[in-house]
Order: structure tokens, then C-alpha cells, then sequence
């Protein structure tokens, strides 16, 4: 990456402001992004309108952080007497509030714009030390966006993990026995805490973690975010949301299905054609030039030509959401495709998930995630769509 790849002298002379100034960890996608440095206890990223780059870490990780950031200016903690402020202050968040302000100093800077989640602590300190703090939206936000080709392998990835995960699922529930009402598997009642825990077992063989992947059925379904841990009911949809992440390459894919075991109403047969076709209306509109909002409306008016209700109409049932939304280093960045003016671009890469959901009646959510490319769109989720998956004999 070359070091003109992340200027933000633009957003700082917005400001008014000599650098821009964060606080991060492992946590944190920014400060991840802009250092390619991870570290579990908070460090801190300096650029000067200049556009000096600064990584400024503790003693013990100096050594990796020569290795692993792109980030060529590296200053250590003890540079600036981190141990004896501890020891004189008594309290390690004001010593280490004092060796940024050193730094600061050093750098002969005085207006500085911070991200909107700065830590007040350290504002509150840095104010009184005679510096101005503007807090600003972050400029890596936006570049963020933007996909590189090895952020964009990234993703393909975990999305390759998601899909394995998904299929063992699917897998899973294919396999299943109907017993009174209920899914059985090798004899035992099939929950989806049992199908959770195979989704994870999975993403841990391709190297990647899900914290909050969705296995829901059921009139849980009517809850575009509900659970169900318990048992698994046949004849009824069952949606798997899957967002993965890989553990060592930090991006997330995002990919959804639902499914059902035994015979669908006619009702639900129509909900999920509904939802297909929505689907592949928004991806018929994906292209540079796009206004995410169009995309949107779009998807609402389709539903609501079919006779079903959106929330613009007020209503808390139907289509309750947004299209969809960026995925990179936050399983939900820019650009979001809902009320936005956002325009895609080349290099972005985003969901497309419209759903239904009807409280009684049950849920019905599909989402692909495609990247943006100079002719349209590539489709990065292989993995076909089938609602019934296994029916009475």
C-alpha cells in the first residue's frame, strides 16, 4: 500500500486541523485499516496535515509492529517516560493522556480532529493541556468503501467459509425426521442450538468466528433478528444468517437462506417468491452510478405492488428493513442501500437481503452479497437457493 493511499488532507483542512488523532485496538476497524496493526490494549494513529504518519504503541510491541504495520514512523510509549508517569501520577489512563500530549507537542501541532467515539478522558485531558479537540465522522469511513483486491480476496474468504458453514446447515436439517410436528436428527430432537454450534464448528475449520449468527424458525422468523435455540418445527421457515469473519485476515462476508423442511403453506410459498423476486430486482440495479436509495424504493414498491405492507407506510410487519448495507471490516459499513443518497462505486461491496416477515405466518429473508464492479455486479454468494428442502414422501 502506498503511504498517499490514506491521506485525509481534505477532511483535515475541512476542519481547520493540524492532524487527526485515534485511539484504538483490536476492536477498532479504523485504526486497523489505516495501520494494518492489531494489538489487544489500546495504541494510537497520528497523521499530520503534512501527511506524517505516526504509529505510536507500547515498548513490548515495537518489534511487530516493524513487521506487521505499514505504518513507517513508530514511537514507543517509554519514548516518553510512560513507566515514571505511572509511577508519578498513579493512575496509567492520565500517564498515558500525557504521552500523547508530548507527542502532540512534539509534532508542534495544536488543533486536532478526532473521530466522534474519541475518548472524553483523553479529550478532556488534551483540552486542558492547551490543545483544541474537533471532533469529525471519520475520513476512513468512506475509503473504506472502497475495496482494495486484497481486501476484496478477503471477504471472498469468509464468504467461501460462510457458504461451507451454510451447506453443513442445510445439510443438517436435510437429513432431519418429522416427529410429531417436530425435526429429529440420529434420534435426538434437532435444535437450533444444534445447528448453531455446526455453523461454528465449521467457520473454526476455515479460521474464522461468528458471534451472532441467526438460526431462527418458526414464528421466530416474523422477528427479522429473533433466535430459536430450542427445538426446530417441520413445516415451518427456517432462516440462517450467517456473517463470518476470518480470525487472521479481520473481514466479514454476510450471506443468508431460508429453508423448510416438509410441506409450505401457500401463503409462505408465496411470501418466499415474493422475496426472490425482489431480490433479483435490486440486483438487476446494482452498478457504479447508483443511488442506494433508488435501489431501495424500488424493493419497497415491488412488495408493495405485491399486495404485502412496508414500513413506510407505518407498518411493523412486511418489510421492516433496509436492502441492505457495505461489508468490510464492520459486518455493517458504508454504503448502506436504504434512505441514502450514497452512489455506488467500483470497489464496493454490499448486501442485498430484502425479507418479509408476518408475525403467525413467519419470516422469509434471502441475502447475497455482491461486489460492484466497472459493468455492474459479481454475485460473491455461490451458494443456490432452495426454500423446501425435504417434503413427505
Amino acid at each position: 500500500m502506498k503511504e498517499t493511499d490514506f491521506s485525509i488532507k481534505k477532511s483535515l483542512e475541512e476542519a481547520k486541523a493540524e492532524a487527526y488523532l485515534m485511539t484504538g485496538n483490536i476492536h477498532n476497524a479504523d485504526i486497523y485499516y489505516v495501520t494494518r496493526f492489531l494489538a489487544s490494549d489500546d495504541f494510537t494513529y497520528l497523521q499530520t496535515g503534512a501527511g506524517k504518519e505516526i504509529l505510536f504503541i507500547s515498548e513490548m510491541e515495537r518489534g511487530r509492529a516493524e513487521i506487521e504495520s505499514r505504518i513507517s514512523t513508530i514511537k514507543t510509549n517509554q519514548e516518553f517516560g510512560y513507566r515514571e508517569k505511572i509511577k508519578e501520577k498513579k493512575d496509567a489512563s492520565i500517564a498515558y493522556a500525557a504521552c500523547i500530549s508530548e507527542l502532540l507537542q512534539g509534532e508542534n501541532v495544536k488543533r486536532i480532529s478526532v473521530p466522534y467515539d474519541f475518548p472524553v478522558f483523553y479529550s478532556n485531558y488534551l483540552t486542558e493541556a492547551g490543545f483544541v479537540i474537533v471532533p469529525i465522522k471519520s475520513p476512513f469511513r468512506k475509503m473504506r468503501s472502497v475495496k482494495r483486491q486484497e481486501e476484496i480476496e478477503a471477504i471472498k474468504y469468509a464468504q467461501n467459509a460462510g457458504e461451507k458453514a451454510m451447506e453443513a446447515a442445510i445439510a443438517l436439517i436435510t437429513g432431519a425426521e418429522e416427529k410429531e410436528g417436530m425435526l429429529y436428527f440420529e434420534g435426538k430432537v434437532l435444535t437450533g442450538s444444534k445447528v448453531h454450534s455446526v455453523i461454528d464448528h465449521t467457520l473454526l475449520d476455515f479460521g474464522c468466528e461468528a458471534e451472532e449468527t441467526i438460526v431462527s424458525c418458526g414464528d421466530d422468523t416474523a422477528n427479522p433478528h429473533g433466535t430459536t435455540d430450542g427445538p426446530l418445527r417441520a413445516n415451518a421457515p427456517i432462516i440462517l444468517d450467517i456473517f463470518p469473519r476470518s480470525k487472521k485476515r479481520r473481514y466479514f462476508a454476510d450471506m443468508t437462506r431460508t429453508v423448510l423442511w416438509g410441506k409450505a403453506s401457500e401463503e409462505l410459498k408465496a411470501m418466499y417468491e415474493t422475496v426472490f423476486e425482489a431480490q433479483k430486482k435490486a440486483l438487476s440495479m446494482v452498478k457504479p452510478g447508483a443511488q442506494a436509495a433508488e435501489i431501495h424504493t424500488a424493493v419497497c414498491e415491488f412488495f408493495e405492488a405485491k399486495g404485502y405492507h412496508t414500513y413506510r407506510s407505518g407498518s411493523k410487519a412486511g418489510f421492516t428493513h433496509s436492502t441492505g448495507h457495505g461489508v468490510g471490516l464492520d459486518i455493517h459499513e458504508l454504503p448502506g442501500v436504504g434512505e441514502s443518497s450514497f452512489l455506488l462505486e467500483t470497489g464496493n461491496v454490499i448486501t442485498i437481503e430484502p425479507g418479509l416477515y408476518y408475525p403467525g405466518i413467519g419470516g422469509i429473508r434471502l441475502e447475497d452479497m455482491v461486489l460492484v464492479t466497472e459493468n455492474g455486479y459479481e454475485n460473491l454468494t455461490k451458494l443456490e437457493k432452495k426454500f423446501v428442502l425435504k417434503s413427505y414422501l
